[in-house]
């Protein structure tokens, strides 16, 4: 009889109430389920009963047999009423993310699409269309990598043979796209194991570039050491894109410069960055995994998610993480050796000034790589238009295809020449997506991955690189901000707390 008793008094409660109303889009599903158990709820609840006359909760009952008779009415009202109270708290958790939010009026103009959004739908046909994508691959798509390897290293047979001429776009413009194209077509893509299915062992990324420094120069030299890349980019970058946890992300990575430093520094930035920036903090990432695999404190001070330049490093910012020997001796060093004094000393055999010559148009190549790297990586995931977000969430969900989308921007995609050209960095929606995909399954994606979003109302974002490196520079000179996703939206379902922030925050706290 305890629970009837509790019925009563909750009913009575809801008697009392004004009706069903949403006054705080950061209302909880049990607070909006509750207010749902109103009078006019528990009058249409004893309506639906078969041949109840009519219920008038507002009225007052002339003394206590007219409050025992709206007692019983409400007690053979319940069932009706618990079943209303479930259906409401059904909608409600649906609106909450995915759908039809009661609040979306609330939301700035630009992000009411997330209100309206079939989240579990567009993540379903996402992933579907990814695994028929991986079993579409095949012979076809190893015959295309060995094609886009075969462009390469034309580039460097033409830079390399004219370098002795001195200075000249012929030379810098070659061996620039031989640069580039090994780090963003090659190197890249196999790293994330788009070939591990169907190419040979060569181009598998369990062991391409990495375990030895005759690998490393074999494979893909770049001022990156491949290991350290894998963490940062493969891993890092990867999985958490657009939160603090992102490596990359430049709004955050910016907000250290201040007044013109700004402004310089994001110029600056365009000419250096590999050697500047990605080398030294590729090799912080790893270097920060390993502390946290081996259960290492953190020096006093250190912050593992601040990005760690050559500058700092320089400084002695990172020290008891990073070694600044370590670094020269096993990043830099062997690139820089090789690539400006080894590649160009046969030279010598024939006269000093081809030497030389040959120095300059690689020292010339390398910052022609350098801003053509930049142009084509930095803006992917910079600009006004696309989301930050606060919290992680698991691989392969709903919301992990959703963040792939609205954090990523395409270039002009289509043609081997135009994809060549980006470094296959025009698909950056559709390899977030699938990152284990071929650069050829991107071609064939990208058309039906845009025809879903525009199904669902997900914004796909693609614009000219120019374009796109306006929006950037915009967002690292403090000019504009991205735009941060709101988090009650977030379908809960999908969100995770990595073990790596965990760990992160024990070993600063040690």
């Amino acid at each position: 009889m305890a629970w009837r008793l509790a019925w009563l008094l909750l009913a009575l409660r809801c008697s009392c109430s004004h009706g069903f109303s949403v006054t705080s889009s950061s209302s909880s599903t049990s607070d909006l389920a509750a207010q749902h158990l109103s009078r006019k709820a528990v009058a249409a609840a004893w309506s639906q009963r078969e041949g109840a006359e009519p219920l008038a909760l507002g009225s007052s009952a002339a003394g206590g047999f007219g409050m025992v008779r709206h007692l019983a009415a409400l007690a053979l009202a319940l069932p009706a009423l618990w079943a209303s109270r479930r259906r409401a708290i059904r909608a409600i958790s649906r609106r909450a993310r995915g759908g039809q939010d009661v609040q979306s009026h609330q939301l700035p103009a630009a992000d009411r699409w997330i209100a309206d959004l079939d989240l579990e739908g567009f993540g379903k046909e996402v992933k579907e269309l990814g695994e028929r994508l991986m079993r579409e691959q095949g012979k076809e798509d190893s015959e295309h990598l060995q094609q886009m390897v075969m462009w390469s290293r034309v580039c460097a047979v033409v830079g390399l043979s004219t370098m002795w001429m001195g200075p000249n776009p012929v030379s810098v413009v070659a061996l620039a796209l031989w640069t580039h194209s090994a780090w963003t077509m090659v190197g890249h893509h196999v790293g994330h194991g788009g070939y591990n299915r169907d190419a040979s062992d060569d181009y598998n990324s369990r062991g391409f570039a990495i375990g030895s420094l005759y690998r490393r120069v074999v494979d893909w030299f770049d001022w990156m050491l491949p290991e350290a890349w894998n963490v940062e980019h493969n891993q890092l970058h990867h999985y958490r894109l657009g939160e603090d946890a992102d490596p990359d992300l430049l709004e955050r990575n910016s907000e250290k410069w201040t007044g013109t430093e700004r402004t310089v520094m994001s110029i600056v930035s365009i000419f250096l960055w590999k050697w500047g920036y990605y080398a030294s903090n590729t090799y912080k990432e790893m270097k920060v995994s390993e502390m946290q695999r081996e259960g290492r404190p953190f020096p006093p001070g250190f912050d593992p998610k601040a990005p760690l330049t050559l500058g700092d490093l320089l400084k002695g910012e990172g020290k008891g993480v990073v070694s600044r020997g370590d670094f020269f001796l096993r990043v830099l060093g062997p690139y820089a050796f090789f690539h400006f004094l080894l590649l160009p000393a046969p030279l010598l055999l024939f006269s000093p000034a081809f030497f030389l010559s040959g120095i300059v148009n690689l020292l010339l190549a390398d910052i022609l790589s350098n801003i053509h790297g930049y142009i084509v990586i930095v803006p992917n995931h910079a600009g006004s238009d696309l989301y930050r977000f606060s919290r992680g969430c698991k691989p392969k969900s709903p919301t992990f295809y959703l963040r792939a989308v609205v954090s990523s921007a395409n270039f002009p995609t289509g043609g081997n020449f135009n994809d060549f050209m980006h470094g296959w960095l025009n698909y950056q929606i559709e390899h977030h997506c699938w990152p284990d995909l071929s650069m050829l399954a991107y071609q064939r994606g990208q058309p039906e991955l845009e025809a879903i979003c525009k199904k669902y109302g997900v914004p796909y974002i693609q614009e000219n690189v120019f374009i796109r490196t306006a929006k950037a520079l915009s967002i690292s000179m403090g000019q504009s901000n991205m735009r941060v996703y709101p988090d009650q939206y977030e379908r809960e379902q999908d969100m995770m707390k990595w073990s790596s922030d965990v760990k992160q925050q024990e070993l600063m706290a040690a």
